[in-house]
């Protein structure tokens, strides 16, 4: 989804003033269910965020990052989900933003999307791919433990 391009998109029904937090309903097979994310300072180092993604439980307010909701909606639940991440970039342009799975066949969906998307995504980012000895620039085929994106316009990341 580079800038300028029109995605299908699930509408945001509420986000913070500073961009860090979203939902938006995902309604498919399963019905609809509240979709969540964070994006908030990691380890408390400055300028490095995590992006955390979860269901709402409207039963206890509580939100669940392990449920494998299989609504049929994956591609437009993803779009939605970088669609924020634009609009955190907009507030923070020199972040970073950090992104894994909670488990590891969640980090390989979103590094299948990534490689699917890889040539519209490096237009407005810099990713990176974090293997065991450390970050390298973002290759298909690779896998990854975890990401980063970086904007491209306010620095380049330097290997």
């Amino acid at each position: 989804m580079a800038r300028g391009v029109t995605p299908r998109l699930f509408s945001l029904t509420s986000h913070s003033v500073k961009s860090k937090y979203f939902e938006f309903l995902s309604g498919g097979v399963n019905g609809n269910i509240v979709k969540v994310i964070k994006i908030t300072p990691f380890r408390n180092q400055e300028g490095i965020y995590n992006l955390g993604f979860w269901d709402k439980n409207l039963e206890t307010d509580g939100l669940d990052d392990k449920v494998i909701t299989n609504n049929g909606d994956i591609d437009k639940v993803l779009s939605t989900v970088a669609f924020t991440i634009y609009e955190f970039f907009d507030e923070f342009p020199d972040a970073l933003v950090y992104l894994s799975g909670f488990i590891d066949s969640r980090t390989r969906l979103y590094q299948i999307n990534i490689s699917k998307f890889i040539d519209l995504i490096t237009k407005d980012f810099d990713v990176l791919g974090e293997l065991e000895n450390g970050f390298e620039r973002y290759k298909k085929n690779d896998n990854y433990l975890e990401f980063v994106k970086k904007q491209k316009y306010a620095c380049q990341l330097k290997l």
